[in-house]
Order: structure tokens, then C-alpha cells, then sequence
């Protein structure tokens, strides 16, 4: 359904040290910074991008706007949160776990990253 997702970013390197732990941790290749400075994770399915906003304005979250990572097991996500708050994420929401709701049982680990941006990795149980 999508072909990439870009978000944000005041500080490209910080953030790229940011994504390059949590990612790793997923088993993706550290991203590849382009002529204009912004920071690309290349895969089979997609892209993720990171890019200082064109407006010249800072970059800010999405109130309301998350961005999930499929994840293959409840360790991976604790890994990536690990990962993620290790180099310089924050934590958002309740600690890594079990959520159930509708039907569904999932596992669910939220960050914010260093320009602010709620991430997720999540697992369904």
C-alpha cells in the first residue's frame, strides 16, 4: 500500500544513529545519506526516509501520528525498544507488552525518537 515513509528530522545525524540502532535491530542496513543531506533505509517492500523539513521550518510530530514496524517476536520489540532508548529515544505510552482490544492481541513497544515522531513496533500475538 505505501511506497515510503518520510518523517522529520531537526538533526539528520542523530536521528539516522537513532534509526540505524532500532532498525539494526529489525535486521535492515544502516541508511544511506543523500546529496541533499537526507537519510534513506531502502528495502524489497519500501522505503523510510528522514529529511530536515523543505519549509525550513523545525520538524515536529504528527499529534495523533504513529508509525509502526512489523517485528517477529515479543524479544525483538523489547530489543528494539532497548535499542531506541539507548540511542536517544524516549519512551511513550505504557512499557512494552501485551494490549488486547477488539478482537485482537498484540505487542506493542512505543518511542518517540529524537525530533519527537511516536514509533511502534508491534507483534501480533
Amino acid at each position: 500500500m505505501f511506497s515510503h515513509v518520510m518523517l522529520g528530522a531537526n538533526d539528520i545525524q542523530e536521528s539516522k544513529a537513532f534509526y540505524d540502532a532500532i532498525l539494526g535491530e529489525l535486521g535492515y542496513k544502516p541508511g544511506v545519506i543523500d546529496q541533499k543531506g537526507r537519510c534513506f533505509y531502502f528495502t524489497d517492500t519500501g522505503v523510510f526516509a528522514l529529511t530536515k523539513p523543505i519549509d525550513g521550518q523545525a520538524a515536529s510530530c504528527g499529534n495523533g501520528s504513529t508509525i509502526g514496524f512489523a517485528v517477529e517476536s515479543p524479544e525483538q520489540a523489547d530489543r528494539w525498544h532497548a535499542a531506541g532508548l539507548a540511542n536517544g529515544g524516549a519512551p511513550s505510552e505504557d512499557p512494552p507488552g501485551v494490549r488486547e482490544g477488539g478482537g485482537l492481541k498484540l505487542y506493542l513497544a512505543y518511542l518517540r525518537d529524537p525530533a519527537g515522531n511516536k514509533i511502534c513496533a508491534m507483534r501480533r500475538l
